[in-house]
């Protein structure tokens, strides 16, 4: 078996740009906005007992500061996450109208293994902005310790259902509720705040911006 025809993001994500500054040139509207995105797909590959296995495959696709994370709660490890794009500090890569950034000239394209049981998560600058990576991975960890079956160590690794999706759901909630704390917290220590006093700019507390979070899990149909 085969897999079917590779996916191509970037052409999928261009032919999107094009039509949103068509749709929006009539109006004059403005704006821009940065890109993230995971689509699974799958490939081939011999064993070394020479069966033939499919294994599950990422695609993820990146232009600006947001920021795709791939964990593996078994291993209690991160297995990916994206690089940040940037002009300037604080002013990252993105699609819309006065930017010169194009999906097919700036957008990042990985693929990445995965396995049933890891988890995906899609993060705007508002997040990794006001939480450190560390502080990330251990809320997503403690929702799945907290939620999961038995009080479980992995990820629920079963067939798509309720369970899964609410505590994914709940994970989510959690990382946002932690990164609006510190957003709004005028005394708080923040990434962003490191990466200014790095650039020389004094700068204290968290910081303001689009806090969203989506979160998925591997699983396997049967």
């Amino acid at each position: 078996m085969q897999p079917d025809a590779e996916p191509n993001p970037v052409a999928t994500l261009q032919t999107a740009y094009e039509r949103t500054l068509e749709a929006t040139k009539l109006h004059n509207w403005q704006g821009t906005t940065t890109v993230c995105g995971a689509q699974l797909h799958y490939t081939v590959r011999d064993t070394a007992s020479r069966h033939r296995e499919t294994i599950p495959l990422l695609y993820v696709t990146n232009l600006g500061d947001c920021q795709v994370m791939v964990l593996r709660p078994r291993e209690q490890e991160i297995l990916y996450k994206t690089k940040e794009q940037w002009h300037w500090f604080d002013c990252p890569r993105q699609l819309g109208t006065n930017s010169p950034d194009t999906p097919e000239t700036n957008a990042v394209v990985d693929t990445v293994d995965i396995e049933v049981g890891d988890v995906v998560l899609a993060m705007t600058d508002g997040v990794i902005d006001n939480l450190w990576e560390h502080e990330i991975v251990d809320i997503i960890f403690s929702s799945i310790r907290q939620l999961g079956p038995e009080n479980s160590e992995s990820a629920p690794e079963t067939q798509p259902g309720e369970d899964a999706r609410d505590i994914m759901k709940t994970a989510a909630q959690n990382l946002v509720a932690a990164a609006k704390r510190v957003a709004m917290d005028p005394y708080a220590e923040s990434p962003f705040m490191e990466h200014a006093i790095e650039e020389g700019l004094a700068s204290v507390g968290g910081k303001l911006d689009d806090i969203s979070v989506v979160a998925a899990l591997c699983v396997k149909n049967e």
